[in-house]
């Protein structure tokens, strides 16, 4: 190979290489562009979670043994959503909704089908929470036992899913979110409730917890 043909093949590796650097940088600042496209629209825009409110409860029933230790419960909950932002929409990917007892779970989850919250929008569900013969710690066996004696029991509904935010036609990427909704359950004194039927309905009109 002669001296000529080895410069010849040295520039052309550099032309290549030269080539592959412009590509690359166009690449990094087109991704550049994109995510400060993204941060401009957040900071002018702002996107405010969305507020829960957890309505009122029926509860069906509510049975705990001390000594087999398990919670059979039967209620069903309104709770109410409301997009607070004026150019932004939430679509809500997925939402389960159960209750706990100091952090432990005591009903199965409740899905709430996935539906898109426009701006301004308040949305209203009214799921129903079982549980049926739950194992529960002894420990927490009996406290239950006793906050139903003393007359109230501390139950949160808690929800737990993924959003996404609607700008225009532009849709963000998957927030997770956690809603923690306390509520107070009066035993032994219905009228603190409304009578409806088997069950007992209490008002709650409590706000909730929100993570995103």
């Amino acid at each position: 190979m002669s001296a000529k043909d080895g410069c010849g093949h040295h520039h052309d590796y550099y032309k290549r290489r030269k080539f592959y650097y412009h590509v690359m940088a166009a690449i990094i600042a087109l991704i550049i562009l994109i995510l400060f496209v993204i941060l401009l629209i957040y900071l002018i825009l702002r996107p405010t979670k969305p507020t829960f409110t957890l309505q009122d409860i029926t509860l069906y029933a509510f049975n705990i043994s001390t000594t087999t230790t398990t919670l059979t419960s039967n209620l069903q909950i309104t709770i109410s959503s409301r997009n607070p932002n004026s150019r932004i929409g939430i679509y809500y990917d997925k939402l389960d909704v159960y209750a706990t007892y100091r952090n432990q779970q005591i009903t199965l989850p409740t899905m709430i089908p996935p539906t898109y919250q426009g701006h301004k929008d308040v949305n209203v569900w009214s799921p129903y929470l079982y549980g049926n013969e739950v194992p529960v710690a002894p420990y927490l066996a009996m406290s239950l036992a006793e906050d139903e004696t003393a007359g109230t029991v501390l139950v949160n509904v808690r929800a737990i899913g993924r959003v996404r935010w609607k700008v225009g036609t532009f849709v963000s990427a998957t927030y997770r979110l956690n809603v923690n909704c306390p509520a107070y359950i009066t035993f032994g004194n219905k009228n603190n409730g409304f009578v409806v039927g088997p069950a007992v309905k209490y008002k709650v009109v409590e706000g909730c917890n929100v993570d995103v």
